[in-house]
Protein backbone atom coordinates (compact mmCIF):
# COMPACT_ATOMS: atom_id res chain seq x y z
CA UNK A 1 0.00 0.00 0.00
CA UNK A 2 1.28 3.45 -0.93
CA UNK A 3 2.01 6.32 1.41
CA UNK A 4 -0.17 8.89 -0.30
CA UNK A 5 -3.65 9.73 0.98
CA UNK A 6 -6.61 9.92 -1.38
CA UNK A 7 -9.32 12.51 -0.74
CA UNK A 8 -12.65 12.04 -2.51
CA UNK A 9 -14.85 15.11 -2.16
CA UNK A 10 -18.49 15.85 -2.75
CA UNK A 11 -18.34 19.66 -2.87
CA UNK A 12 -22.14 19.88 -2.97
CA UNK A 13 -22.71 17.95 0.29
CA UNK A 14 -24.46 19.79 3.09
CA UNK A 15 -25.62 22.61 0.80
CA UNK A 16 -22.04 23.43 -0.15
CA UNK A 17 -20.31 22.66 3.15
CA UNK A 18 -18.43 19.87 1.40
CA UNK A 19 -16.22 22.31 -0.47
CA UNK A 20 -15.05 24.13 2.66
CA UNK A 21 -14.63 20.87 4.58
CA UNK A 22 -12.45 19.52 1.76
CA UNK A 23 -10.19 22.56 1.84
CA UNK A 24 -9.73 22.25 5.61
CA UNK A 25 -9.12 18.51 5.47
CA UNK A 26 -6.56 18.74 2.66
CA UNK A 27 -4.77 21.64 4.40
CA UNK A 28 -4.57 19.56 7.58
CA UNK A 29 -3.12 16.54 5.77
CA UNK A 30 -0.49 18.65 4.02
CA UNK A 31 0.31 20.42 7.27
CA UNK A 32 1.16 16.98 8.64
CA UNK A 33 3.47 16.29 5.70
CA UNK A 34 1.25 13.91 3.70
CA UNK A 35 1.19 13.48 -0.05
CA UNK A 36 -2.44 14.10 -1.01
CA UNK A 37 -4.31 13.20 -4.19
CA UNK A 38 -7.67 14.95 -4.46
CA UNK A 39 -10.62 13.65 -6.48
CA UNK A 40 -13.68 15.88 -6.93
CA UNK A 41 -16.92 14.06 -7.77
CA UNK A 42 -19.19 16.34 -9.80
CA UNK A 43 -21.95 13.69 -10.00
CA UNK A 44 -22.84 10.34 -8.46
CA UNK A 45 -21.47 8.47 -11.47
CA UNK A 46 -18.32 10.57 -11.44
CA UNK A 47 -17.79 9.86 -7.73
CA UNK A 48 -18.12 6.10 -8.30
CA UNK A 49 -15.55 6.18 -11.08
CA UNK A 50 -13.12 8.30 -9.07
CA UNK A 51 -13.55 6.13 -5.98
CA UNK A 52 -12.63 3.02 -7.96
CA UNK A 53 -9.62 4.83 -9.39
CA UNK A 54 -8.54 6.04 -5.96
CA UNK A 55 -8.61 2.60 -4.30
CA UNK A 56 -6.88 1.00 -7.29
CA UNK A 57 -3.95 3.35 -6.67
CA UNK A 58 -3.59 1.78 -3.19
CA UNK A 59 -3.45 4.82 -0.91
CA UNK A 60 -2.71 4.65 2.80
CA UNK A 61 -6.33 5.72 3.38
CA UNK A 62 -9.31 7.01 1.44
CA UNK A 63 -10.74 10.19 2.95
CA UNK A 64 -14.37 10.73 1.93
CA UNK A 65 -15.70 14.26 2.44
CA UNK A 66 -19.49 14.33 2.36
CA UNK A 67 -22.57 12.89 3.99
CA UNK A 68 -24.07 9.43 4.34
CA UNK A 69 -25.36 9.63 0.76
CA UNK A 70 -21.89 10.43 -0.58
CA UNK A 71 -20.33 7.39 1.07
CA UNK A 72 -23.28 5.14 0.28
CA UNK A 73 -23.04 6.11 -3.39
CA UNK A 74 -19.52 4.71 -3.73
CA UNK A 75 -19.91 1.53 -1.66
CA UNK A 76 -19.91 -0.70 -4.73
CA UNK A 77 -16.48 0.70 -5.61
CA UNK A 78 -14.87 0.54 -2.16
CA UNK A 79 -16.56 -2.23 -0.15
CA UNK A 80 -14.27 -5.16 0.64
CA UNK A 81 -11.24 -3.16 -0.54
CA UNK A 82 -8.07 -3.25 1.54
CA UNK A 83 -8.06 0.54 1.87
CA UNK A 84 -9.41 1.98 5.15
CA UNK A 85 -11.90 4.84 4.94
CA UNK A 86 -11.83 8.09 6.90
CA UNK A 87 -15.14 9.94 6.82
CA UNK A 88 -15.12 13.73 7.09
CA UNK A 89 -18.82 14.47 7.73
CA UNK A 90 -20.18 17.29 5.59
CA UNK A 91 -23.76 16.23 4.92
CA UNK A 92 -27.07 17.24 6.40
CA UNK A 93 -27.69 14.12 8.49
CA UNK A 94 -24.29 12.49 9.17
CA UNK A 95 -25.91 9.54 10.93
CA UNK A 96 -23.06 7.11 10.26
CA UNK A 97 -20.62 9.57 11.80
CA UNK A 98 -22.94 9.86 14.80
CA UNK A 99 -23.04 6.07 15.14
CA UNK A 100 -19.25 5.74 14.94
CA UNK A 101 -18.66 8.77 17.22
CA UNK A 102 -16.65 10.62 14.60
CA UNK A 103 -16.01 14.37 14.87
CA UNK A 104 -18.95 15.97 13.06
CA UNK A 105 -18.13 19.68 13.19
CA UNK A 106 -14.34 19.79 12.81
CA UNK A 107 -12.93 18.54 9.46
CA UNK A 108 -9.34 18.79 10.75
CA UNK A 109 -10.14 16.58 13.75
CA UNK A 110 -12.02 14.13 11.53
CA UNK A 111 -9.17 13.79 9.03
CA UNK A 112 -6.64 13.36 11.85
CA UNK A 113 -8.08 9.85 12.21
CA UNK A 114 -5.85 8.94 9.25
CA UNK A 115 -3.00 9.06 11.79
CA UNK A 116 -4.70 8.34 15.13
CA UNK A 117 -7.74 6.20 14.32
CA UNK A 118 -8.17 2.47 14.79
CA UNK A 119 -9.71 0.20 12.17
CA UNK A 120 -13.32 -0.85 12.72
CA UNK A 121 -14.88 -3.30 10.28
CA UNK A 122 -18.55 -2.47 9.91
CA UNK A 123 -21.44 -4.28 8.27
CA UNK A 124 -23.37 -2.92 5.33
CA UNK A 125 -27.08 -3.30 4.88
CA UNK A 126 -28.18 -4.57 1.49
CA UNK A 127 -31.56 -4.15 -0.19
CA UNK A 128 -32.56 -6.53 -2.98
CA UNK A 129 -35.54 -5.21 -4.92
CA UNK A 130 -36.34 -6.58 -8.37
CA UNK A 131 -33.06 -6.92 -10.25
CA UNK A 132 -31.41 -4.21 -8.17
CA UNK A 133 -29.07 -4.80 -5.20
CA UNK A 134 -28.16 -1.67 -3.25
CA UNK A 135 -25.90 -1.44 -0.19
CA UNK A 136 -26.71 1.06 2.56
CA UNK A 137 -25.07 2.35 5.73
CA UNK A 138 -27.74 3.42 8.20
CA UNK A 139 -31.49 2.68 8.21
CA UNK A 140 -33.83 1.39 5.52
CA UNK A 141 -37.19 3.14 5.86
CA UNK A 142 -40.44 1.70 4.56
CA UNK A 143 -43.90 3.23 4.83
CA UNK A 144 -44.81 6.72 6.01
CA UNK A 145 -41.31 8.15 6.45
CA UNK A 146 -40.19 6.76 3.07
CA UNK A 147 -43.19 8.45 1.44
CA UNK A 148 -42.26 11.74 3.12
CA UNK A 149 -38.71 11.44 1.74
CA UNK A 150 -40.05 10.61 -1.70
CA UNK A 151 -42.46 13.54 -1.62
CA UNK A 152 -39.65 15.87 -0.49
CA UNK A 153 -37.50 14.82 -3.44
CA UNK A 154 -40.34 15.39 -5.90
CA UNK A 155 -41.29 18.85 -4.65
CA UNK A 156 -39.58 21.81 -6.29
CA UNK A 157 -40.82 24.42 -3.82
CA UNK A 158 -40.30 25.75 -1.18
CA UNK A 159 -36.51 25.68 -0.64
CA UNK A 160 -34.59 24.09 2.23
CA UNK A 161 -36.21 22.55 5.29
CA UNK A 162 -39.60 24.04 4.42
CA UNK A 163 -39.87 21.56 1.55
CA UNK A 164 -39.55 18.66 4.02
CA UNK A 165 -42.23 20.13 6.30
CA UNK A 166 -44.59 20.62 3.36
CA UNK A 167 -44.00 17.00 2.31
CA UNK A 168 -44.66 15.88 5.88
CA UNK A 169 -47.96 17.79 5.92
CA UNK A 170 -49.06 16.38 2.55
CA UNK A 171 -48.30 12.79 3.57
CA UNK A 172 -49.93 13.30 6.96
CA UNK A 173 -53.13 14.36 5.20
CA UNK A 174 -52.83 11.31 2.92
CA UNK A 175 -51.97 8.95 5.79
CA UNK A 176 -53.35 5.44 5.35
CA UNK A 177 -52.28 2.18 7.02
CA UNK A 178 -50.08 -0.13 4.98
CA UNK A 179 -50.58 -3.89 4.84
CA UNK A 180 -47.02 -5.16 5.27
CA UNK A 181 -46.15 -8.82 4.72
CA UNK A 182 -42.99 -9.56 6.70
CA UNK A 183 -40.73 -12.61 6.85
CA UNK A 184 -37.89 -12.54 9.39
CA UNK A 185 -34.99 -14.93 8.72
CA UNK A 186 -36.46 -18.40 8.09
CA UNK A 187 -39.74 -17.77 9.90
CA UNK A 188 -43.22 -17.87 8.44
CA UNK A 189 -44.58 -14.76 6.72
CA UNK A 190 -46.81 -12.59 8.90
CA UNK A 191 -49.17 -9.75 8.08
CA UNK A 192 -48.64 -6.46 9.91
CA UNK A 193 -50.98 -3.56 9.27
CA UNK A 194 -49.10 -0.44 10.24
CA UNK A 195 -47.60 2.97 9.61
CA UNK A 196 -43.92 2.29 8.98
CA UNK A 197 -41.06 -0.16 9.30
CA UNK A 198 -37.43 0.75 9.93
CA UNK A 199 -34.61 -1.76 9.42
CA UNK A 200 -31.44 -0.46 11.00
CA UNK A 201 -27.76 -1.17 10.58
CA UNK A 202 -27.23 1.89 12.79
CA UNK A 203 -29.66 3.41 15.24
CA UNK A 204 -30.53 6.76 13.65
CA UNK A 205 -31.52 8.38 10.40
CA UNK A 206 -32.75 11.80 9.35
CA UNK A 207 -30.02 13.63 11.25
CA UNK A 208 -30.26 11.88 14.61
CA UNK A 209 -33.75 10.35 14.86
CA UNK A 210 -32.99 7.13 16.83
CA UNK A 211 -35.69 4.94 15.33
CA UNK A 212 -33.57 1.79 15.77
CA UNK A 213 -32.15 2.75 19.15
CA UNK A 214 -29.31 0.47 20.22
CA UNK A 215 -28.40 -0.77 16.73
CA UNK A 216 -24.66 -0.94 16.04
CA UNK A 217 -23.10 -1.51 12.62
CA UNK A 218 -20.78 -4.41 13.46
CA UNK A 219 -22.91 -6.90 15.42
CA UNK A 220 -24.01 -9.03 12.47
CA UNK A 221 -27.74 -8.34 12.84
CA UNK A 222 -30.32 -5.82 11.70
CA UNK A 223 -32.68 -4.10 14.14
CA UNK A 224 -36.28 -4.18 12.91
CA UNK A 225 -38.80 -1.68 14.28
CA UNK A 226 -42.45 -1.90 13.25
CA UNK A 227 -44.89 0.89 14.09
CA UNK A 228 -48.53 -0.18 13.99
CA UNK A 229 -51.57 1.76 12.89
CA UNK A 230 -51.55 5.39 14.01
CA UNK A 231 -54.21 8.00 13.41
CA UNK A 232 -53.11 11.42 12.22
CA UNK A 233 -53.66 12.88 15.68
CA UNK A 234 -51.81 10.00 17.35
CA UNK A 235 -48.86 10.28 14.95
CA UNK A 236 -48.51 14.00 15.65
CA UNK A 237 -48.63 13.31 19.39
CA UNK A 238 -46.02 10.52 19.36
CA UNK A 239 -43.63 12.18 16.89
CA UNK A 240 -41.63 13.91 19.68
CA UNK A 241 -41.31 10.52 21.37
CA UNK A 242 -39.85 9.08 18.16
CA UNK A 243 -37.38 11.95 17.93
CA UNK A 244 -36.18 11.24 21.47
CA UNK A 245 -35.87 7.47 21.00
CA UNK A 246 -38.47 6.67 23.67
CA UNK A 247 -40.89 4.94 21.33
CA UNK A 248 -40.07 1.36 22.32
CA UNK A 249 -42.51 1.71 25.22
CA UNK A 250 -45.41 2.62 22.92
CA UNK A 251 -48.04 -0.13 22.49
CA UNK A 252 -47.95 0.32 18.69
CA UNK A 253 -44.22 -0.47 18.45
CA UNK A 254 -42.70 -3.92 17.97
CA UNK A 255 -38.99 -4.75 17.69
CA UNK A 256 -36.98 -7.71 16.45
CA UNK A 257 -33.44 -8.56 15.41
CA UNK A 258 -32.68 -10.43 12.21
CA UNK A 259 -30.06 -11.28 9.64
CA UNK A 260 -32.55 -11.10 6.80
CA UNK A 261 -35.98 -9.50 6.41
CA UNK A 262 -38.34 -9.84 3.46
CA UNK A 263 -41.08 -7.19 3.17
CA UNK A 264 -43.70 -6.53 0.56
CA UNK A 265 -46.74 -4.29 0.46
CA UNK A 266 -48.90 -2.53 -2.12
CA UNK A 267 -47.20 0.70 -3.18
CA UNK A 268 -44.16 0.01 -1.00
CA UNK A 269 -41.26 2.49 -1.23
CA UNK A 270 -37.85 1.85 0.36
CA UNK A 271 -35.45 4.66 1.25
CA UNK A 272 -31.98 4.45 2.80
CA UNK A 273 -29.20 7.02 3.19
CA UNK A 274 -31.47 9.59 1.55
CA UNK A 275 -32.06 7.63 -1.67
CA UNK A 276 -34.95 5.61 -3.07
CA UNK A 277 -33.61 2.09 -3.45
CA UNK A 278 -36.59 -0.24 -3.74
CA UNK A 279 -40.29 -0.64 -4.53
CA UNK A 280 -43.13 -3.09 -3.92
CA UNK A 281 -41.05 -5.98 -2.54
CA UNK A 282 -37.59 -6.23 -1.04
CA UNK A 283 -35.25 -8.43 0.92
CA UNK A 284 -32.96 -6.64 3.36
CA UNK A 285 -29.81 -8.41 4.51
CA UNK A 286 -26.23 -7.78 5.61
CA UNK A 287 -22.75 -7.87 4.17
CA UNK A 288 -20.61 -8.67 7.18
CA UNK A 289 -17.53 -6.55 7.88
CA UNK A 290 -17.55 -5.16 4.37
CA UNK A 291 -16.14 -1.71 5.10
CA UNK A 292 -13.15 -0.71 7.22
CA UNK A 293 -13.50 2.72 8.80
CA UNK A 294 -10.93 4.49 10.97
CA UNK A 295 -12.58 5.61 14.22
CA UNK A 296 -11.45 7.27 17.46
CA UNK A 297 -9.50 5.09 19.87
CA UNK A 298 -11.59 6.07 22.87
CA UNK A 299 -15.38 6.13 23.05
CA UNK A 300 -17.00 9.29 24.32
CA UNK A 301 -18.72 9.23 27.71
CA UNK A 302 -22.46 8.54 27.38
CA UNK A 303 -23.40 12.08 28.39
CA UNK A 304 -21.34 13.60 25.56
CA UNK A 305 -22.79 11.57 22.68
Amino acid sequence: MGEHIAVLSNPFAGKGRGRQATERAVARLRERGSEVRVYIGESAQDAQRLAAQAVNERPRALVVVGGDGTLAGILDAIADAAVPVVLVPAGTGNDLARSLELPRSDPAAAVDLVFTGIAREIDLGEVRSGARVTPFLTVAALGFDARVSDRTNRLRWPPGALRYYLALLIELIRLRPTDFRITIDDGAPTMARGTLIAVGNTESYGGGMPMCRGAVPDDGVLDVVTVGVLSRRRLVRVFPVLLQGRHFALPEVRTARARRVHIDAPGLIVYADGERIGEESCTIGLRRRALTVLVPLFRKPEADR
